[in-house]
């Protein structure tokens, strides 16, 4: 095994619940690879993190075009330590939607959603469920592939689904199941995932973006529609919906809204990616058949996409901060305008009835 002195670092990349990575070079071949040092808390003494040997376990079993490579692992200089050596991409797909103002083209979200979902149908047929697809554990190269990234949470499933975690999806992109705590769930709440990020790539930021666990299963119900018995049976039996207070009586789906101008084609996946009833929720391989991939405009050829420039860290932060004060500007603003626009209707209002009281006066005159 070889130690983590013989790569080069360049760059801090980020930090993950279970790693912090950057960005090295292989001292011996040159090759630029993304280094995960992986974290060893008070109850690791006696070795590796259970999380870390999972993803190792699993990166090690598995091999597709839009998975991320486990190059290897390394030990850190004093022995202590150890870090996962992977293949290197350039962009994750949070950082390109938060730092480039330009909306990606239907076709581009086309190919980055066919290349998300060939990743999954390969993990579910090998009997795996990620756990935790977000999008900024979407890998993008500027040659056009989408990786998917952090098997961290991943966990190998067997039939029937014994009872695990339910905690464990990130809470903006973790499914209604999850949230009221269903312990014998499926690979459809990776689907659900899949949902959340379809949507986040239509309109340029999160769907639901809930502050806690009851505040993001209302936002879904407000969003989607109250669910009840008769479209996804045995929700009411779940442990924590018992917990929940003042549901909202929101009979209707206003998914629609938030996306208008897309096909009623591509509103359909939407819809059936994000259905309450995780038994009637589409497959990966379902979904890569749906007549949305097949209708104008086509999904976009890989070797066509979008090349972006690298976003340093120091930039990132930056232009977060510049996209809160230019909404909150832009949030002033409107408030500004629509005052404005309410006085000056206002004005005229009072100028029509002052013109038609005069003319009034002067064919009472005449």
């Amino acid at each position: 095994m070889r130690s983590v002195l013989s790569f080069e670092k360049l760059d801090s990349i980020g930090e993950g619940t279970y790693g912090i990575v950057s960005k090295g070079r292989d001292k011996e071949t040159g090759r630029i690879v993304a280094l995960k040092k992986v974290k060893i808390g008070q109850q690791d003494k006696d070795g590796i993190p259970l999380t870390s040997l999972r993803e190792i376990q699993i990166l090690k079993e598995i091999k597709h075009p839009n998975i991320v490579s486990l190059l290897e692992v390394v030990i850190g200089s004093t022995g202590d330590k150890i870090y996962l050596v992977f293949e290197y991409l350039e962009h994750d797909v949070a950082s390109l939607i938060d730092n480039i103002n330009k909306p990606f083209k239907l076709s581009e979200i086309k190919c980055f959603l066919l290349q998300l979902l060939r990743a999954v149908e390969y993990l579910h047929s090998h009997w795996i469920i990620h756990r935790d697809l977000k999008c900024s554990n979407l890998l993008y190269g500027n040659n056009g592939n989408l990786k998917l990234a952090d098997f961290g949470l991943a966990r190998k499933f067997g039939y029937p689904i014994e009872s695990i975690t339910p905690c464990m999806v990130t809470l903006w992109y973790r499914s209604p199941e999850l949230l009221l705590g269903c312990q014998k769930y499926s690979t459809a709440v990776d689907l659900w995932s899949i949902g959340s990020i379809f949507g986040e790539l239509l309109i340029g930021r999160p769907l639901i973006t809930g502050n806690n666990e009851v505040d993001q299963i209302m936002r879904i119900f407000n969003l989607l529609g109250e669910p009840n018995e008769q479209i996804w049976p045995g929700f009411s039996s779940l442990p924590n919906f018992k917990r929940l207070n003042n549901i909202p009586h929101q009979p209707y789906n206003n998914l629609r809204e938030l996306v208008p101008t897309i096909s009623d084609t591509a509103f359909d996946l939407l819809n059936q990616l994000l259905t309450y009833d995780p038994t009637k929720r589409i497959t990966a391989s379902d979904a890569i058949k749906h007549p949305f991939f097949y209708e104008n405009p086509f999904p976009q050829s890989i070797e066509m996409m979008p090349k972006f420039p690298t976003i340093s860290k120091s930039f990132k932060n930056q232009n977060k901060k510049q996209n809160n004060n230019f909404n909150n500007f832009v949030q002033n603003n409107q408030t500004n305008q629509n005052n404005q626009t309410n006085q000056n209707n206002q004005t005229n209002q009072n100028n029509k009835t002052s013109q038609n009281n005069n003319m009034d006066s002067y064919k009472y005159s005449k």
